[in-house]
């Protein structure tokens, strides 16, 4: 039987979406919520630390923060393709953090890059056929996009 678990992060973040038809094509920023679905079989060697888990929740944790947490937060993402958006951070001056990635940062395709960010750092070490089965992204309380391969 498959067992599941899942761990967050929260980053404060900014964005905007070019040809957003309301006021999403303004910069503005989320408390987004970058969510791991992991998916294996409990471990049953005795005596190791993961003992009874699929992971760790302190080393998921601890991917999520380097690997998304600590790549977004407080910093705007900008789309390559958007020259408004990066003509305007060019102006922000020192301390400005810009990501500038190759899609339009929108939720769905924000959970795309975290999932492929993490996907292959997630460890089957003890054999228990460890699995990133999704990633979800909340970015407001009502709006959550979910990327699955």
């Amino acid at each position: 039987m498959t067992t599941y678990i899942r761990r967050y992060v929260e980053t404060d973040t900014g964005h905007r979406v070019p040809n957003h038809k309301s006021k999403c094509r303004h910069m503005h920023g989320h408390r987004y919520r970058f969510e791991a679905e992991i998916e294996g079989d409990v471990v049953t060697q005795q005596g190791v630390s993961e003992e009874g888990m699929l992971m760790d929740f302190s080393d998921i944790s601890a991917i999520l923060t380097e690997h998304i947490h600590d790549v977004v937060d407080h910093a705007f993402v900008v789309y390559s393709g958007d020259e408004l958006a990066l003509n305007a951070v060019k102006h922000m001056g020192v301390g400005h953090r810009t990501v500038i990635v190759d899609f339009i940062p929108t939720a769905e395709n924000l959970a795309r890059w975290a999932f492929e960010q993490i996907q292959p750092l997630i460890s089957t070490a003890y054999g228990n056929r460890l699995r990133l089965v999704a990633m979800h992204v909340r970015e407001t309380p009502k709006s959550l996009a979910t990327w699955r391969p």
